[in-house]
């Protein structure tokens, strides 16, 4: 794999640890600024919400310079964001900082995965993103329990000043590493637009929503589940989540290396397996060593989907594909909110900590009937093109 690679997952690193961080230290900075734990929770909705408006806008704005120099003032942009929330003198102040830091995520991931898999040959492209992404999963085994800590010991500031040096060393990896790959031939918005129009690509960010989602919806809950539900102490969270992250990050890695081989299938398995551990979740959940082991389930199924999902926009998005894929970043983000807030409306409803395990079960079947839908409108579609003459299927080829 090209050294270009590890620069884009240092940038990865950063932003994932950036992400995730913040529910660690939520009641440190409620406390320092004087407002409740769900005020405070704003910071994480702010910042998925930026996500989803700032992967398009930003990579619109994008469109007419070269992808590294975007890269780098995606990179300059995160930096400001994290000093700006690193010494933000109030809570709106520091509600700004996550939001401008947010915008540069879904941009980053999105342009990321385009330069990723130009930098290698077509039959390594989903390995290639995946490489990009271990920064993200590794943030969570590393950036995320490091981060927590130093805020917990020194101040939830030195956590951010800290993300900011991330940024910066991500920068100048990309800068030093990331090669001068020309602007495609008539890029610009109007044509990345043109992707939209085809359903596949509409069809792949939807198993996105869903199928990410149904990760979210147990895992936005998972402090509560496992303290009351399973026996375990507050303490041992943190270490749950890195088993999670553990997940992710082998996930990650299945997801590249089977995506690149039969892309389809990897998701019939990945989808499939992801609804019927959220299912069983609801049992495994009242067992201390069943629950932790769901946990790394979760967390591997649902991250094997990002590469194979990440490649089908891109595939399916052929010769426009920056913004469909910065879009489909923040159809990870869209899909984190939509289920963190139908986890949270089972449990208001009543239904019990381990609740929100169906609706991810549920979420993660329908992206699967998504999946079915998708390969069958494509084998359609071929088989149309196979009897007419000189036609050719409107969709990329189906990987078997």
């Amino acid at each position: 794999m090209p050294l270009a690679l590890i620069a884009l997952a240092i940038g990865a690193f950063g932003i994932g640890t950036t992400e995730f961080v913040i529910m660690g230290l939520l009641p440190q900075i409620a406390d320092d600024y004087g407002v409740s734990i769900p005020n405070a929770g704003l910071l994480v909705t702010g910042y998925a919400l930026g996500v989803v408006i700032g992967a398009p806008l930003m990579t619109a704005l994008g469109t007419r310079i070269s992808r590294k120099t975007m890269l780098m003032l995606l990179m300059g942009l995160f930096v400001v964001g994290n000093l700006l929330s690193a010494f933000a003198p109030s809570f709106p102040v520091m509600l700004a900082g996550r939001i401008v830091t947010s915008l540069a995520h879904g941009a980053f991931f999105g342009i990321g995965s385009v330069v990723a898999a130009d930098l290698v040959a077509p039959q390594k492209k989903a390995g290639a993103i995946a490489t990009m992404f271990t920064g993200l999963t590794v943030a969570n085994i590393v950036g995320v329990p490091l981060g927590t800590f130093i805020g917990q010991a020194v101040g939830w500031r030195a956590t951010f000043a800290g993300v900011a040096v991330l940024g910066v060393v991500g920068l100048l990896g990309i800068a030093k590493l990331v090669p001068a790959l020309p602007r495609p031939e008539g890029a610009h918005l109007r044509r990345e637009l043109t992707a939209f129009r085809n359903p596949q690509v509409l069809l792949a960010m939807a198993m996105t929503v869903l199928g990410f989602g149904g990760v979210f919806a147990a895992i936005t809950y998972i402090a509560p589940m496992m303290t009351d539900v399973a026996g375990y102490s507050e303490g041992a969270v943190t270490w749950l989540l890195v088993l999670f992250g553990v997940g992710m990050f082998l996930g990650n890695l299945l997801g590249g290396r089977y995506a690149d081989r039969k892309l389809m299938p990897m998701l019939y398995t990945t989808l499939g397996g992801l609804a019927v551990v959220l299912a069983l979740f609801t049992l495994t959940a009242h067992n201390k060593i069943l629950a932790a082991v769901t946990v790394v389930l979760v967390g591997a199924l649902g991250f094997a989907t990002v590469p194979p999902l990440q490649k089908r926009v891109l595939d399916q998005a052929h010769g426009a594909p920056t913004l469909a894929s910065a879009v489909n970043i923040g159809a990870f983000n869209l899909g984190n909110a939509l289920a963190a807030w139908l986890g949270g409306a089972v449990i208001a409803a009543g239904l019990g900590y381990t609740a929100p395990n169906w609706v991810g079960a549920a979420l993660a079947a329908a992206a699967l009937l998504l999946a079915f839908w998708s390969a069958a409108l494509e084998r359609r579609d071929h088989a149309r093109a196979a009897v007419t003459p000189g036609a050719a299927p409107r969709h990329a080829a189906l990987h078997h």
